[in-house]
């Protein structure tokens, strides 16, 4: 069901995850801004959306918080981190992200929402340039996470 949603055209799936997701929220709910992790502008192209958007919708709804869509980027397109080990996987994302408006995220608490969490390069490396920008805290859900 999430790699249909991850990498399928039907958006349907997202409500269905999203609402999982929502349901299972941290009992801190005291968050700033919720951002989710950003595809690449030419990944937005295949399956035209991004799915932790989606997720993080839901989730933004429920901690009556701002949506930000547009401070953290990516702004190296990486290959899909599917078929790789934990180095790999970390020296692919590595300064593959950026905050575009640090002035958003100071001294705020960031919740970074994910689809699945694997080895939590990408959410690690997210995390670290929200702090450098300023974030106070960041903690990330996710809707998966692999064993």
């Amino acid at each position: 069901m999430i790699r249909r949603h991850k990498y399928g055209p039907d958006q349907t799936l997202g409500a269905v995850l999203a609402e999982l997701l929502a349901d299972r929220m941290p009992v801190d709910t005291d968050y700033d801004v919720v951002m989710p992790v950003p595809l690449h502008r030419r990944r937005l192209l295949r399956p035209g959306f991004n799915q932790s958007a989606l997720l993080a919708a839901a989730v933004t709804g429920r901690l009556r918080c701002r949506p930000d869509v547009a401070t953290l980027i990516r702004v190296i397109a990486t290959p899909p981190q599917t078929a790789q080990d934990l180095d790999s996987r970390r020296r692919n994302v590595h300064n593959a992200f950026a905050v575009r408006y640090p002035e958003r995220v100071a001294g705020l608490k960031v919740l970074l929402i994910d689809d699945v969490f694997t080895t939590g390069a990408t959410a690690n490396e997210c995390a670290r340039v929200l702090r450098a920008a300023g974030a106070h805290i960041v903690d990330v859900l996710t809707v998966a996470r692999a064993l």
